[in-house]
């Protein structure tokens, strides 16, 4: 099975560098701009069915590059709840120990008040793989989701297996994938 996962397009907090997630915020007019010029460029491959986190930011990226086709919607793939550090930068949390240890931990701890990595990772990648038996003779599907949610997915489930964060995506852009036995493997990049 082909799939495309492409990461929404830029909100204010990501200029910003802050740690959204949780917080439902559109996009920004740049991240629209830029999703609008990435369709005139024809990146974006054609597709059967259309997959979106419930999160704003995701279904107006996904409305953007795939106006004419039905959007469904799957809870439980929008971004980790990042907790306290919810609408923080680097610079606003660097002295926090609970930060401290997220960095050293690579991201795979805690967010005080918030998710689990593990409990974030098991959501997401039930909900993918959920999705993709709802959608398993659809022919190509696209996930227009979050960066966190393509990044513990393709750690899970892509071979050869990398580390979370080789995984990084930038806004609208996004991998096409083959899904073949519960492995994704990586065919290409939309940049």
């Amino acid at each position: 099975m082909r799939i495309i996962f492409i990461r929404h397009g830029k909100t204010a907090g990501n200029i910003e560098k802050r740690y959204i997630g949780s917080q439902d915020i559109p996009l920004c007019d740049i991240g629209i701009t830029e999703i609008k010029n990435k369709v005139s460029q024809n990146i974006y491959p054609d597709i059967d069915v259309l997959v979106s986190s419930p999160m704003q930011r995701c279904t107006q990226t996904a409305k953007i590059i795939y106006p004419n086709k039905k959007l469904h919607i799957v809870e439980n793939l929008h971004e980790c709840n990042f907790g306290d550090f919810e609408g923080k930068t680097y610079e606003d949390l660097r002295t926090d120990i609970n930060f401290q240890n997220m960095i050293t931990r690579k991201g795979k701890s805690s967010f005080p008040n918030g998710e689990t990595y593990e409990d974030f990772k098991n959501r997401c990648v039930t909900a993918f793989l959920e999705t993709v038996e709802q959608f398993k003779d659809c022919g190509v599907l696209a996930f227009v989701i979050h960066g966190g949610t393509i990044m513990t997915t393709f750690e899970t489930l892509c071979r050869p297996k990398k580390d979370f964060y080789d995984y990084m995506l930038g806004n609208g852009c996004g991998y096409i994938c083959d899904f073949d036995n519960g492995i994704l493997t990586i065919k290409d990049k939309i940049r």
